[in-house]
């Protein structure tokens, strides 16, 4: 009974030390030269072959979900709910008052979180931090799981958190720099094209219309306060991708 208490302590001990090692930011893991080349070229075929977007473009929609709860949570608000649809569109659903400055926030936050998120992605990916960021974006997916409302939701976040945990756990750090790398850079053209295509095709219910019911300024202020975010993020990832080149 001795030896196995000694074996169990031993085995938590050894995963705990696993996981320690894990988290630790590499070098190894920041892309450069070639590598970055071929991540970009490989990005740029996703997000302009019509097939390919329409199937990879959920997970822009789901940071830009995810960006409404989590920044409504830090405002007071209850995120209770998360939705996506087989169109690729979803809603994320948010309780508290139906004015002020937090369901202002909570509404803007949507379109420029895939930018801000992929940024931060392309930053870290060039600063070594791969392996603790794969760690804690698996962490976030999977606490999110309790907010799904929906089958076809549970399948997409079971899934991106699979994968998620799984190149944080077993791939090579290389690897996990060449993925962070591409998601982020997929991350902000996305939102770009989520963006251009609430422009292009403004409705009654979108995010733009409900800030302006909100608080009486124009729909076209608050989308140029997404150009402004969209633009910022952009040029703090170039500057990212010129130092990995």
């Amino acid at each position: 009974m001795h030896g196995t208490t000694q074996t169990t302590g031993s085995s938590r001990s050894d995963l705990w030390t696993q996981v320690v090692t894990r988290l630790h930011t590499d070098a190894a893991s920041v892309p450069g030269g070639a590598s970055v080349v071929v991540v970009l070229a490989l990005v740029l075929a996703v997000v302009t072959v019509p097939a390919w977007w329409t199937q990879a473009r959920v997970v822009v929609t789901v940071v830009h979900e995810l960006g409404h709860g989590l920044v409504g949570r830090l405002f007071g608000r209850r995120f209770t709910g998360l939705v996506l649809r087989g169109d690729m569109s979803g809603h994320a659903v948010t309780v508290g008052p139906t004015r002020g400055v937090g369901r202002v926030l909570c509404t803007w936050s949507g379109y420029p979180a895939p930018a801000v998120v992929g940024a931060f992605s392309l930053f870290s990916a060039g600063a070594g931090w791969a392996p603790p960021l794969l760690a804690a974006t698996s962490a976030v997916l999977a606490l999110s799981l309790v907010r799904v409302r929906s089958a076809y939701t549970a399948v997409v976040m079971l899934a991106l958190t699979a994968v998620t945990g799984a190149l944080w756990w077993w791939s090579a750090p290389a690897v996990q720099g060449g993925i962070l790398l591409g998601s982020g850079a997929f991350l902000l053209v996305g939102a770009w094209r989520h963006l251009g295509a609430v422009l292009q095709h403004p409705g009654s219910g979108s995010d733009p219309a409900v800030l302006a019911g909100l608080t009486h300024l124009p729909r076209w202020f608050w989308n140029t306060t997404f150009v402004v975010a969209l633009a910022a993020s952009s040029w703090w990832a170039l500057r990212s991708l010129l130092a990995m080149a």
